[in-house]
């Protein structure tokens, strides 16, 4: 029996929704990280009253960190 196509949406925003909150409290998670956004790479422009933050050090880290993970994860279910 084919599903109703109303059905189908529901099922996938619902795992769009739960992909966003498991994001979400991520973000939050790493927001109490003491240094993370702070280390050497992340650079921080001030003029006036505008200021420009790249954290270039936090991203590299932060890939470095996710890329072996995703590949440990890749190879235990091979």
């Amino acid at each position: 029996m084919a599903m109703q196509p109303l059905s189908e949406i529901g099922r996938w925003l619902l795992l769009v929704g739960l992909i966003l909150v498991l994001i979400g409290g991520l973000l939050l998670l790493l927001g109490r990280v003491p240094g993370l956004g702070r280390l050497p790479g992340d650079f921080v422009w001030e003029r006036g009253n505008i200021k420009i933050f790249a954290p270039v050090g936090t991203m590299l880290l932060l890939s470095i960190i996710l890329t072996i993970l995703l590949n440990l994860i890749v190879r235990w279910l091979r």
